[in-house]
């Protein structure tokens, strides 16, 4: 069975508002249209829509601030009118949606993550179209995941995607800001997102949004590093999101990796996060990125944060720079114990038998890859 082709289409705030406090309703009319255009030449279709805060403006009516309380208010006011907003302009073209609120604790947990999956697998499977925002009427600094953005990209994982669109109010990363720099040009395709590239994208994006070019990025490069492309475009293009498959309009691609991962690795990118870290030494860095080994005590140089068994970590090269992150076999004090000491003496340094390995390669992704 050919495994079916899946876009996630993330959509910004000030493209459903077309950069107003509310909804535009043409334009989500529209976007709906592409979308369903997009369903028949034979791609399933999940929307990541923001614009709950948005909808709920709209039917309150009023004045309100932008406190967070007041801002979750609006978005539990929204959250059902923007649902059915979708429901009826999908309707029109008889396309079923369907909704679905995610927080962070529904990608830390394994267990939820797998419903989230299973749950996203089924809608696809029966031709329904998923519309996808984080809870914001409850989620609180703890368990959100931040921005939409983000969020997009780890829905992207969750459904297997291909492709990740993100349409936001710029044609995609410029060499400069262009919006107060006439020179500024267009980078149309980006290989690897380094340290270059993350200072190319400055601050926020406009006062409508959670997040400017900078969380864009973010979201791509956890969609890269799981082997799924993503192209930032400019929402208000016409016919855009037809356009980009064409290749007939101006944006920027992000190459995917080639990193295939299975679904327990998919897990460990886009889900839980990191508790500490632990330093490694140059030897130990090359055998788990260049040659697949699980990573030994003898390689670690240094431990840094608290962390328990079975924990997500971060591996650090000697310079700090983040090349893997895993499931660890020790707590924070026992790496403390064992750290730089061959697997045989483990146990004697412990006083009780304890794991082979400190991170076994099937619990670990790596975040060095090389590009296609």
């Amino acid at each position: 069975m050919a495994k079916r082709k899946v876009i996630v289409v993330k959509l910004g705030t000030s493209v459903l508002t077309a950069g107003s406090l509310y909804l535009n309703k043409p334009r989500l009319v529209d976007l709906a249209r592409q979308c369903v255009e997009l369903k028949s030449a034979g791609w399933h279709v999940v929307i990541v829509s923001s614009g709950a805060v948005a909808a709920g403006r709209s039917a309150l009516d009023k004045e309100v601030g932008n406190s967070i309380a007041e801002k979750q208010m609006l978005a539990a006011i929204g959250q059902g009118q923007l649902i059915h907003l979708w429901q009826s302009l999908f309707s029109l073209f008889d396309v079923p949606v369907a909704q679905l609120l995610l927080t962070r604790a529904d990608v830390e947990d394994r267990s939820r993550y797998l419903n989230a999956r299973d749950t996203l697998d089924q809608l696809l499977a029966h031709d329904v179209v998923p519309i996808v925002n984080e809870n914001d009427a409850v989620a609180t600094s703890e368990i959100k995941v931040g921005d939409n953005d983000n969020l997009s990209a780890l829905v992207a994982i969750l459904a297997n995607a291909d492709r990740l669109l993100l349409l936001t109010d710029q044609a995609g990363l410029f060499t400069a800001d262009p919006r107060n720099n006439p020179e500024a040009r267009l980078i149309e395709r980006v290989a690897e997102i380094d340290e270059q590239i993350i200072a190319l994208a400055g601050g926020s994006g406009t006062s409508l949004g959670t997040g400017g070019m900078a969380t864009k990025l973010q979201a791509a490069q956890i969609a890269q590093r799981a082997g799924i492309e993503t192209i930032i475009a400019k929402g208000e293009e016409p016919n855009v999101i037809i356009n980009i498959q064409n290749d007939l309009t101006k944006s920027t691609k992000v190459i995917r990796f080639d990193a295939p991962l299975d679904g327990r690795k998919k897990w460990l990118l886009s889900g839980p996060r990191c508790s500490g870290a632990i330093i490694c030494d140059p030897g130990a860095v090359n055998a788990v990125v260049k040659n697949g080994a699980s990573l030994l005590a003898k390689g670690v140089t240094d431990v840094c944060g608290q962390f328990c068994r079975g924990d997500l970590i971060e591996l650090k090269d000697l310079n700090g720079k983040v090349v893997a992150k895993g499931l660890i076999a020790f707590d924070h004090k026992e790496m403390q114990s064992i750290k730089g000491l061959h697997s045989a003496q483990i146990n004697d340094a412990l006083g009780y038998r304890g794991a082979n390995v400190v991170m076994h390669r099937d619990d670990l992704v790596l975040l060095e890859y090389i590009a296609t």
